[in-house]
């Protein structure tokens, strides 16, 4: 449900109010601790950071507001706009599951190639008990 753009949301007005003045008190501290006798860069840094934050916040919310107030028509695709991936484009994936092991019955095709590649690999392996 869209709002109508004269009427906003006061919880969220409020929250955005409350933490872009927190972020701004925080730069205020982060200030006048690089001020003080012990202060460092990084207070400076911080400093101008969190004004930043408290930007970021009214931005965020602002941009929040216009796309809320957006037409949902405006989002429509247009005829020319691809809306699916076409079956040719991807390659063709092999299915590990079509050749499973069937443990009961030694016959089996699978059964015997994966016997094959297990005596491949004792057969290719140097004697290490003389080692």
């Amino acid at each position: 449900m869209a709002s109508s753009p004269s009427r906003r949301r006061p919880a969220l007005i409020l929250f955005v109010v409350i933490v872009a003045a927190g972020c701004l008190a925080l730069g205020w501290w982060q200030w006048t601790r690089f001020e003080a006798v012990g202060g460092t860069g990084q207070n400076l840094g911080y400093a101008f950071q969190w004004p930043l934050f408290a930007a970021f916040v009214v931005y965020a919310y602002r941009r929040f507001v216009q796309l809320e107030d957006r037409d949902p028509s405006e989002d429509a695709p247009s005829a020319s706009e691809i809306r699916e991936i076409p079956a040719d484009v991807l390659p063709t994936r092999t299915r590990s599951g079509d050749q499973r092991l069937d443990a009961d019955n030694p016959d089996d095709e699978a059964h015997q190639a994966y016997n094959n590649y297990l005596a491949q690999l004792r057969a290719g392996e140097a004697d290490r008990s003389s080692t």
